[in-house]
């Protein structure tokens, strides 16, 4: 699991030297105390770090200028405790490179009737302050976080925590580096687009590998290595008789250990948070990477099929974000539909790789034949997914921008055998309902890859997106098609 106790934001309170010392002083005690209750609640997974009070320019440029250095600062949380003139802030807003959260929040929570006085309205003016610093964010053009609530709310607290784990996934694609075997599956158009672009846009890169880097890796692998790994298998999933050591098939669960151990070299060696290929270039493997994927996947590296680097990044992001919760994140696909109309689903599932984290009991390892992709028979873990409330995530290049798309939707536990059908796979109701969210989705350009979570929310997502200045649609229980359509025609507008 990812620990986002080894990240921090800053938390960074503006004043000015109008007030006096006394009152500075006052400032400081206050910020320090907010900032020690942030950091103590389990609401928020990053350390909140105090940091002395803004009073002039130079001071805010000098304190975000060093956030911006600080490797393990994530973002910071800025509050105006009395009126902090917003023209101080331009020069350090300008050169802000982390995610921004605007807290607005004040040190009492109550109004002290019978005792306030001038001096308690000069001391504890938020409401004024935090106007005047917002008013300044806006006119530049800044996205940011404005969290509204008392230091103690509960709710204040979780949202501030959401936008904790979106700045981490934020965080970790700067630098980040994804690995693509080969190039995309040929003529697929959505799983493609500018990777250029999104080093750009998004700080992380992807560059294609051959596969014949991996096969020898795969190759070296060692007979004792292979051994120990399947050994671990047999601990930790169901395995038919057939398929263990001296079994019938034992030298597919053998070969699928080999591509595992290959592989998480590879991955390990080069630094790659994430990884994609495609069945179509393969060559040298004796079967394709199914139960390796799913079990890489579980272990926090981000995958999607077919040359679908943009999903593969943002389930690693998924994976960040997600980091501690109950539930899971993976890679997913809408594959067919169940047209029932008291009762329409989607079946999501995959070939060969959908996470094993997102498994309601004990997987199941099976090897049987897949049909397509010219290899021998696959091993892979097979389970369903458990119901609950869910959402799908599509992050797609409309050319001129990448967009990210998300539907909320509703799993539903399966209840009907699927003998013949030896993949994971999950049933899920779309928001708000089937008709309008397929056809929400398909005006929207969304992919047929996703990235599903059961864990995350649309507002954390939302956050992350503007964090990446990148077009933002949800697809959610109050959502009408007449109205989407025209949030994409006037999204069309603005992006021009």
């Amino acid at each position: 699991m990812i620990n986002l106790k080894t990240f921090e934001v800053w938390f960074i309170t503006g004043s000015q030297h109008l007030y006096g010392e006394e009152t500075l002083n006052l400032v400081a005690e206050h910020s320090k105390a907010i900032a020690a209750g942030l950091d103590g609640a389990n609401e928020i997974p990053v350390r909140v770090v105090f940091k002395p009070t803004v009073k002039t320019t130079d001071e805010i440029y000098e304190t975000l200028l060093a956030a911006n250095s600080a490797e393990n600062v994530i973002g910071v949380i800025t509050w105006m405790h009395t009126f902090s003139p917003a023209k101080m802030w331009i020069r350090g807003l300008s050169i802000l490179k982390k995610p921004l959260l605007h807290f607005h929040t004040q040190f009492n929570r109550d109004i002290p009737w019978s005792t306030m006085d001038m001096d308690f309205m000069n001391l504890n003016q938020s409401a004024h302050g935090d106007r005047e610093f917002g008013f300044m964010v806006s006119r530049m053009r800044k996205n940011r976080k404005v969290v509204v609530g008392h230091w103690q709310d509960p709710e204040a607290l979780a949202e501030i925590g959401s936008w904790t784990r979106a700045a981490a996934g934020w965080n970790d694609w700067q630098g980040a580096k994804f690995a693509r075997f080969g190039d995309n599956m040929r003529f697929v158009a959505v799983t493609d687009g500018d990777k250029v672009e999104a080093e750009l846009k998004f700080g992380f890169s992807v560059n294609s590998y051959g596969i014949g880097d991996l096969v020898a890796l795969i190759d070296a692998v060692s007979d004792n290595d292979i051994k120990a790994l399947v050994a671990e298998y047999q601990e930790t999933y169901t395995m038919a008789d057939d398929l263990l050591p001296g079994g019938e098939r034992h030298s597919s669960v053998y070969e699928a250990a080999r591509i595992e151990i290959g592989l998480r070299k590879f991955l390990v060696d080069g630094g790659f948070k994430g990884f994609s290929d495609t069945f179509e270039d393969l060559h040298g493997m004796i079967q394709l990477p199914g139960l390796a994927v799913q079990r890489l996947l579980a272990d926090g590296y981000g995958f999607a099929g077919e040359g679908d680097w943009k999903t593969a990044a943002l389930v690693r992001a998924f994976k960040v974000m997600g980091s501690g919760l109950e539930g899971g994140n993976g890679f997913m696909e809408d594959y067919t539909y169940h047209f029932d109309p008291a009762n329409s689903l989607v079946l999501g599932s995959h070939m060969l790789e959908i996470d094993a984290s997102l498994a309601a009991t004990k997987p199941s390892l099976e090897v049987h034949p897949l049909g397509i992709g010219g290899k021998e028979d696959p091993a892979r873990l097979v389970f369903n997914v458990a119901g609950g409330e869910a959402l799908n995530a599509s992050l797609i290049d409309m050319g001129n921008r990448f967009r990210l798309l998300v539907n909320t939707v509703k799993a539903v536990d399966v209840t009907e055998e699927l003998p013949k059908l030896p993949v994971a796979r999950v049933l899920w109701q779309p928001y708000p309902d089937m008709k309008t969210g397929c056809a929400a989705w398909i005006y929207g350009g969304g992919a047929h890859h996703t990235a599903y979570s059961q864990n995350l929310s649309a507002e954390l997502l939302q956050d992350f997106a503007d964090m990446a200045d990148i077009e933002y649609l949800l697809i959610g229980k109050d959502t009408r098609l007449s109205e989407f359509r025209n949030e994409l025609r006037w999204n069309d507008i603005a992006y021009k």
